[in-house]
């Protein structure tokens, strides 16, 4: 059975900060530094075994995907479609900020000079068919972002448009998903 893993990238200043970091390249603090150290040792204690890292170009991503790879010697590689959603007019924001949590509903709205929740969507589908579809049992570590692991989470499980808007996982957490 194919699977993939998905992480999050390690804490970073805006994160403590509770803002929205979006497509902004915000770096990681030193405890995000640690945390994804931590989720290397984690995986080979696990016993995780992946093909390949790939990773968002953000720098916060990145670096977790850095550390990852060289604690486990997973080769890791960026993937640009793998980058957060643009938010727009939101970005540094607060995250539980009542305007924004309205406009997490808009599918279709591009948050002022940002990414629809649909084009996001589209750009993580197309990826996830394209690693469903290669020949061999390839498995991978994404490593991105918490907007992009709503839209991971909702290619593998039905979600209510409530369900998707309140979907996250914390830092450096690691999922698992298999591919029927």
């Amino acid at each position: 059975m194919k699977s993939i893993y998905f992480v999050r990238h390690g804490e970073t200043v805006w994160n403590v900060e509770n803002k929205i970091c979006g497509s902004t390249d915000i770096e990681l603090t030193e405890r995000g530094h640690q945390q994804a150290v931590e989720t290397g040792k984690k995986i080979l204690a696990e016993g995780i075994q992946a093909d390949e890292i790939l990773y968002s170009p953000l720098v916060r991503a990145a670096e977790t995907a850095r550390h990852i790879s060289e604690i486990t010697g997973i080769p890791a590689r960026v993937e640009p479609r793998l980058k957060e959603q643009c938010f727009g007019k939101w970005e540094a924001a607060p995250r539980d900020g009542k305007e924004f949590q309205k406009a997490k509903g808009e599918f279709c709205c591009r948050y002022e000079g940002g990414e629809s929740m649909l084009r996001l969507a589209q750009r993580i589908y197309n990826l996830l068919d394209e690693i469903r579809d290669e020949t061999g049992d390839r498995t991978y570590i994404l490593v991105a972002h918490n907007g992009i692991s709503r839209v991971v989470h909702s290619y593998f499980y039905e979600m209510t448009n409530a369900e998707y808007a309140a979907f996250g996982v914390e830092n450096c957490a690691v999922l698992r998903y298999d591919f029927k």
